[in-house]
């Protein structure tokens, strides 16, 4: 009697699995995980919405080229002492004021109004406003490197999680077909065992092996859902149903990729690194030249009514009277203002921004390092895994042959059970490695597209 099928189709095992399994969604290829992982990740949308606002602040900036142009209107309400004379309105600095003058004190309230429209635009401002764009700019390529990067990252943890669930789903079903031989070997030692051919304790070694099988499914089950959910939330939301397609991974090798040592120079993060030392630099150069002075031409038109009349002796306390305009006036000129006394903080503060582009720059070589090193351990665990993937057959064919003459000789009586069992331990196993070695091949492949900062490295090469 056979103990085994042993021919059974891995494809007709996994699609009993699938209908066993509840409710799978319609299987996903590895390109249709990606695109829903970049287009849906919340993540990727959060720097997505950094890059609009730092390109509304490149708005702001630019807004600063534009002449200042402030009006405003009120009624008042005051004693009629006043003075005349007028003078210009720098930013709400000042405030305008024109009438007679009194040879006494009058508390008497009147009623008042008062318009006025005033601009400035700074035509000569020394480069503070150039820098400050350049800045904005700065910041939106920052923001920009930043989503590539991340986006990149991104891409290669999908990737990664989706071999991770290739592999535990091919182990589930290892494992199933473990627990299959372990219930057939069962049934056909129950068997010998009743009839008086084997020794009783046979069966219960067969049933602690049926036992163990049911155990390593049970967790190799947990282990698939688990990596099924963590890849299911990197694409953006969260379902135990997704189903993914294997692609032919188990059925090809990668081979090595050619590219030069320093293609990683070209790695997201670095650029990411890079525009961060360009940003703080063009930080300090605003910093710096904020503490410039600025030439503006001025300009102001008001209008003043009042209960009190211009030659200052008469004044009517009704409102009628104050709120008409008795007077407008006019005022234009060239203003320059700078401001001495904050050149020391804004010295400091243009320090401790070039301190940031040099601890940025520190970071940039940091980076470049590790990078450098994770490429050349990549490189490193390419090959090995290649060789492993590549010597994987022989084991398994081995472990089959074995399997084969110790469950023969079994059935012959010219071995014992746990000769058999260990065989059965020593095929599982191999099984297992077989599948994990073209894995950790693929997988290697990934880490060096990962190192290179180019996912193309490895998507090219899939099945």
């Amino acid at each position: 009697m056979r103990l085994i099928s042993g021919n059974r189709s891995p494809k007709v095992v996994v699609a009993l699995m699938l209908l066993g399994a509840p409710g799978y969604a319609q299987v996903q290829n590895l390109q249709q995980v990606l695109e829903q992982g970049t287009t849906r990740f919340p993540f990727l949308k959060s720097k997505q919405s950094e890059i609009r606002s730092a390109q509304e602040r490149l708005s702001a900036a630019e807004t600063e080229r534009l002449p200042v142009i402030t009006f405003q209107h009120q009624y008042n309400y005051a004693t009629n002492n006043s003075i005349t004379g007028s003078v210009f309105n720098s930013e709400g600095t000042n405030i305008a004021i024109s009438g007679g003058v009194r040879p006494d004190n009058n508390y008497d309230g009147v009623f008042g109004s008062f318009t006025s429209a005033v601009a400035e635009w700074r035509v000569f401002n020394f480069g503070r406003v150039r820098t400050a764009v350049k800045a904005a700019e700065a910041d939106i390529r920052r923001s920009e490197e930043d989503y590539a990067n991340e986006l990149f990252q991104h891409r290669v943890r999908i990737v990664d999680a989706y071999l991770t669930l290739l592999i535990n789903q091919k182990l589930t079903e290892l494992q199933q077909r473990n627990l299959d031989r372990a219930l057939t070997f069962k049934q056909v030692v129950d068997s010998g065992v009743r009839s008086g051919m084997r020794p009783g304790v046979d069966s219960s070694l067969a049933a602690a092996e049926a036992s163990r099988a049911r155990i390593l499914l049970a967790d190799s089950r947990q282990r698939e859902q688990v990596q099924r959910l963590r890849l299911s939330e990197l694409t953006g939301v969260v379902r135990d149903n997704l189903g993914v397609d294997s692609l032919r991974f188990y059925t090809s090798l990668p081979v090595s990729p050619s590219s030069p040592d320093s293609a990683f120079l070209r790695h997201p993060t670095l650029a990411f690194f890079r525009s961060q030392v360009d940003w703080a630099t063009a930080r300090s150069s605003a910093v710096q030249h904020s503490a410039r002075p600025i030439i503006a031409l001025v300009g102001a038109g008001w209008a003043r009514g009042s209960g009190v009349q211009n030659n200052g002796d008469v004044y009517h306390t009704d409102l009628s009277s104050g709120i008409k305009y008795q007077v407008g006036n006019y005022l234009f000129g060239v203003a320059a203002r700078w401001n001495l006394t904050t050149a020391l903080r804004i010295r400091r503060e243009y320090h401790s921004e070039l301190a940031q582009a040099e601890r940025f720059q520190f970071l940039v070589n940091d980076q470049q390092n590790r990078i450098q090193r994770q490429h050349k351990e990549a490189e490193a665990q390419f090959s090995a895994a290649l060789e492993q993937a590549q010597q994987a057959p022989v084991q398994l064919q081995a472990a089959r042959q074995a399997y084969n003459q110790a469950r023969s000789r079994y059935q012959n009586g010219l071995a014992d059970l746990p000769t058999l069992i260990q065989s059965l331990l020593t095929l599982n196993r191999a099984e297992i490695d077989s599948y994990v070695a073209n894995s950790n091949a693929w997988r290697s492949l990934l880490a060096i597209a990962a190192a290179e900062g180019d996912l193309s490295l490895f998507l090219r090469q899939t099945p």
